[in-house]
C-alpha cells in the first residue's frame, strides 16, 4: 500500500488571526503615512517648480544647523535624509526583528517566499539599470537606485484607487518591503561607503553594546534610551558609515517575543509609539526636502534618453515587475507549493508591479550614487518620481480589474455573524461558534414562522369577511349566465331538459 501523498503547501493563504490583527495595525498607520507621503512629494515639486516659490525652496533645504563642533552643521536636506530617515530605519529594524522570530520569516519554508522575491526584486532590476546604462555609455554606479520598494508610498496609491487587496497579499507586501529595506541597508553600508573613521565608530559599536546590556537588564525610560540613541548615531555618522545603520541597528536589538503576563513584546510597543513619528513626520520631511526637483517638457524627455535615468526608469518599471513575479513562481514551482484558491497569478502580477514604487530609498541612494554631481543627482529623482508614477498606473490598472474579487474575499473575511469581535472564517473549528450559529438560526427560524402565521392569518380574516350580499350576487349572476348548479347539472344528465327538441318521457 503506498503512503498517502502529503498536502500541497498554499501560498497567499489566510493569515493566522494575530498576524492579521498585526498587519492590519501596521498597515493602517503605513497608509496614513503614505498619503502625508504623496502630499508631501506634490508640495515639493510645485515649491521647487513654481518661478516666485524656487529660490526659498533652494535657500530652506541648504540652510545650515547644528554644532559644528561635533561634526553635525548640517543643511536641512542633509538632516532629513541621516537624521530624520534613521527613525524610519529603526522602525524597519524592528518589523525585521519581529518577521524573524515571530512573523513570516521565522518558519524557514515560509520565508523562503518572501526572501526570493525580495532578492529577485532587487537583482533583476539592478541587471536592468546596469544593461541600459552598458549599451548607452552610461555610469553604472546607480545600479542600486531602482531596487528599493516604498512599501508607504504603495499602500497610499492602494489607498487612493480604493482596491481592496486581500490580506495575505498585503501582508506579502510588506513583508517583501522588510527584506527589501534589510538589502537596502546592507548596500548602503558596504557600496556607498568610502572613508572609515574607526575612532568615531569604535565609539558607535561601544554605544549600541551599552544599548543592547541595558536592554537585556530591563532598565525603562526614554531619558536612558533617547539621549544614548542620539550618541550613537552621531558617532555613527561621523564614522562615514552611513548614519540610518544606527537605526536598524537599535531596532534588531529590541526584544519582539512575549513573556509571562506581556501583551505586547518591547519591540512591538515602542515600534506601535515610534511608527506613527516615522511615517507621519520623518519620511514626508525626507520627501519634501528630496523630491523637489526642477521638471520641465525638456527635462522630462531626457529621463527617457539618458542612459542612467532610463536605466532606474525600466529597472522600477520592468525589473521590479519581472523580479518580484519571478521569484514568486519559481519559488512557488521548486517548493511545489500552489496558490490560495482565493487568488490567481494575475494578483501576484498586480503586487509585482505595484513594487515597482520605489521612492524613499531610492531617492537615498541616488543623493549616494550621485554625490557631488547635483544635476545628475536631480536627473536620477526625477526619474525615481517617473518611474514610480509608472509603475504606480499599471499597478492601479492591474488591480483594478479585479478589484470586485478582492472586495468578497475581503467581505468573507471580516464576516462576523455572532458578533463576538472575531471574523467567522476562523471560528469554524470551534464548537462553541457553531452552537452560537444555531441559536442565531433558531430565533431567525422563530421569527420567520411568526411572520408566516401572521400572513397566513391575514388571509382567512379576508376570506371570512366577505358578506351575505356578496354571495347573493355572485349566486343571481351564475343563473342569468347559465353557470348555475342548476344549469350545471342539467348539462351533465344525458337526454336531460337541456337538450334541444326533447321534451319528458
Amino acid at each position: 500500500m503506498s503512503a498517502p501523498r502529503s498536502t500541497a503547501r498554499r501560498i497567499f493563504g489566510r493569515l493566522s488571526l494575530p498576524e492579521r490583527t498585526y498587519i492590519t495595525d501596521a498597515l493602517r498607520t503605513e497608509t496614513v503615512g503614505g498619503v502625508l507621503l504623496l502630499l508631501a512629494a506634490v508640495t515639493a515639486l510645485l515649491w521647487a517648480n513654481v518661478p516666485a516659490l524656487r529660490d526659498s525652496y533652494e535657500t530652506v533645504s541648504h540652510y545650515h544647523l547644528g554644532p559644528g563642533a561635533l561634526g553635525l552643521h548640517l543643511s536641512v536636506e542633509h538632516w532629513a535624509a541621516d537624521g530624520l530617515l534613521a527613525i524610519f530605519f529603526f522602525v524597519a529594524g524592528i518589523e525585521l526583528k519581529r518577521e524573524l522570530v515571530a512573523g513570516e520569516l521565522k518558519d524557514p519554508r515560509a520565508a523562503a517566499l518572501p526572501v526570493a522575491a525580495a532578492l529577485c526584486g532587487m537583482a533583476v532590476p539592478a541587471l536592468v539599470y546596469t544593461l541600459t546604462n552598458l549599451t548607452g555609455g552610461g555610469d553604472t554606479g546607480g545600479w542600486a537606485v531602482p531596487t528599493a520598494t516604498d512599501i508607504a508610498f504603495a499602500l497610499a496609491v492602494l489607498a487612493v484607487i480604493g482596491t481592496s487587496l486581500p490580506s495575505a497579499l498585503r501582508a506579502f507586501l510588506l513583508t517583501l518591503a522588510v527584506v527589501d529595506d534589510l538589502f537596502a541597508i546592507l548596500i548602503i553600508a558596504v557600496f556607498f561607503t568610502d572613508t572609515i573613521d574607526f575612532a568615531a565608530l569604535g565609539g558607535a559599536v561601544a554605544g549600541l553594546a551599552a544599548f543592547w546590556v541595558l536592554l537585556r537588564k530591563g532598565v525603562r525610560g526614554w531619558y536612558v534610551y533617547v539621549p544614548l540613541a542620539l550618541v550613537i548615531w552621531a558617532l555613527m555618522y561621523n564614522s562615514g558609515v552611513h548614519a540610518t545603520i544606527a537605526g536598524v541597528a537599535m531596532g534588531l536589538m529590541l526584544r519582539c517575543t512575549t513573556r509571562e503576563g506581556e501583551e505586547h513584546s518591547p519591540g512591538e510597543h515602542i515600534e506601535h509609539l515610534v511608527r506613527p513619528l516615522s511615517a507621519g513626520l520623518a519620511v514626508p520631511l525626507f520627501a519634501l526636502f528630496s523630491a523637489g526637483v526642477t521638471i520641465s517638457g525638456g527635462a522630462l524627455g531626457e529621463i527617457f534618453t539618458r542612459p542612467e535615468t532610463l536605466g532606474v526608469v525600466l529597472g522600477l518599471v520592468i525589473g521590479k515587475t519581472v523580479g518580484v513575479f519571478g521569484g514568486t513562481w519559481l519559488t512557488a514551482r521548486f517548493t511545489r507549493a500552489s496558490l490560495s484558491e482565493d487568488l490567481a497569478w494575475a494578483d501576484v502580477l498586480a503586487v509585482a508591479s505595484l513594487a515597482g514604487i520605489g521612492f524613499t530609498v531610492s531617492l537615498l541612494i541616488g543623493e549616494l550614487a550621485f554625490a557631488g554631481e547635483a544635476a545628475l543627482t536631480d536627473e536620477v529623482k526625477a526619474a525615481v518620481l517617473t518611474g514610480s508614477l509608472i509603475a504606480a498606473t499599471c499597478a492601479t490598472v492591474l488591480l483594478k480589474l479585479r478589484n470586485a474579487r478582492y472586495r468578497r474575499i475581503q467581505e468573507a473575511e471580516e464576516r462576523d455573524e455572532d458578533s463576538d469581535g472575531i471574523p467567522d472564517v476562523y471560528e469554524q473549528d470551534d464548537p462553541a461558534y457553531h452552537l452560537r450559529m444555531a441559536a442565531i438560526h433558531d430565533r431567525k427560524a422563530a421569527e420567520h414562522r411568526r411572520i408566516a402565521a401572521e400572513i397566513a392569518r391575514g388571509r382567512t380574516a379576508g376570506t371570512d369577511s366577505k358578506t351575505d350580499s356578496e354571495t347573493d350576487s355572485e349566486t343571481d349572476s351564475e343563473t342569468d349566465s347559465g353557470t348555475g348548479p342548476a344549469h350545471r347539472m342539467a348539462a351533465e344528465v344525458p337526454g336531460g331538459a337541456g337538450e334541444d327538441g326533447d321534451g319528458p318521457a
